[in-house]
């Protein structure tokens, strides 16, 4: 298989790892990158490790934070660090008012393979309203993402049509959960005629801390009893923080609304309402709060009833987890795309490639 092109949407805690990690996948070359004020483009591949630096702290805040916010053609509003940080920063950063857009086109006359859109989606329709965009661009390659909603899910299957016309494959939940552990679950669920229920319990300790994962514990804050989307979106950095130290760092998450639910029964592995997910998450410690596991009970041929256990090393990290499978997903989904399939697929429906 050729090299991978692609570009990253969103240079936070996500789109600096996966341009870290590419740099020890073979076959993948990080030609693009944004950030809501500057873009970096070189064909023949950007220099990654001068732009991580430059992108150090560079983490999208809560609309209305800061006055130095800028929107994207009135898409988002998001805050800028410092004066002149992130991409901007990078000798290989240009500024731009229309960061998404700049990507888009970049994409659209240089034939990038993939995009990855490393963005957390504060709003429901986000992912799905940008990927609509790529596709009323004439965009003919791949899209990835590792957005966590269920109801998101729906939202890109009534865009099929639209991503088919245009000869797109997107490739959605392929992070860790959803994505890697999807995956797990749906290998998992081949030893059953029927399988009974699906539990997730994820274990994350972010060694950057907070700081550096932004967007990520907002998005995930949105899943705590109590709150949801909107509350988390518009929350203050300071309550943001407050909320953290009343919980010492570490927030616990039950009955979790994670598009593993909808994408395993896309898939006909299970019913939705057969799958749980949640987890632990601590922000303050390099080690795992928690050992990620995936179980799958079901009923086996001859009338057993079982349950399929797959666990993580709690050595792994986030960036293993969550970077590495969406990489290996993107480089599937361009395979699928030089055959002509376009469309929406979920992790339980391709397996990642090494």
């Amino acid at each position: 298989m050729d090299d991978i092109t692609f570009a990253v949407l969103g240079t936070g805690g996500i789109g600096r790892r996966t341009l870290d990690v590419a740099q020890h996948k073979e076959g993948v070359t990080p030609v693009a990158a944004c950030d809501r004020n500057g873009i970096a483009v070189d064909h023949d591949g950007l220099d990654v490790a001068e732009l991580l630096d430059a992108t150090e702290g560079n983490i999208a805040s809560a609309p209305g934070d800061d006055d130095d916010a800028r929107t994207d053609g009135g898409t988002t509003a998001v805050k800028q660090h410092g004066e002149d940080a992130g991409v901007v920063a990078s000798a290989q950063g240009e500024p731009t008012e229309t960061p998404i857009q700049d990507v888009i086109d970049e994409a659209v006359s240089e034939n990038i393979d993939a995009v990855l859109m490393a963005l957390p989606n504060l709003t429901h329709d986000f992912i799905p309203q940008t990927a609509e965009r790529f596709a009323e661009a004439g965009y003919e390659g791949v899209l990835v993402d590792v957005l966590k909603r269920s109801r998101v899910i729906g939202m890109l299957d009534e865009r099929e049509e639209t991503f088919v016309e245009s000869g797109m494959t997107f490739v959605c939940g392929a992070g860790a959960t959803p994505g890697f552990l999807t995956g797990a679950a749906a290998l998992a669920a081949q030893s059953f005629v029927e399988v009974e229920a699906v539990e997730i319990w994820w274990g994350v300790g972010l060694k950057s801390g907070y700081e550096d994962n932004r967007g990520t514990v907002r998005e995930d804050i949105a899943h705590l009893d109590g709150y949801d989307i909107g509350t988390a979106r518009d929350m203050s950095e300071a309550e943001i923080e407050e909320l953290i130290d009343e919980h010492d760092g570490v927030l616990e998450f039950h009955d979790m609304e994670h598009a593993d639910d909808v994408l395993l029964e896309r898939a006909g592995i299970c019913d939705a309402e057969d799958v749980t997910v949640g987890g632990v998450l601590d922000v303050r410690q390099d080690e795992k709060p928690t050992t990620t596991t995936v179980s799958v009970t079901g009923t086996t041929f001859d009338g057993e009833t079982g349950t399929n256990t797959f666990q993580l090393d709690d050595c792994t990290s986030m960036e293993a987890n969550v970077n590495g499978p969406a990489l290996g997903y993107m480089k599937a989904g361009v395979r699928m795309n030089r055959d002509g399939r376009y469309g929406v697929f979920g992790p339980a429906e391709l397996m990642p490639g090494f």
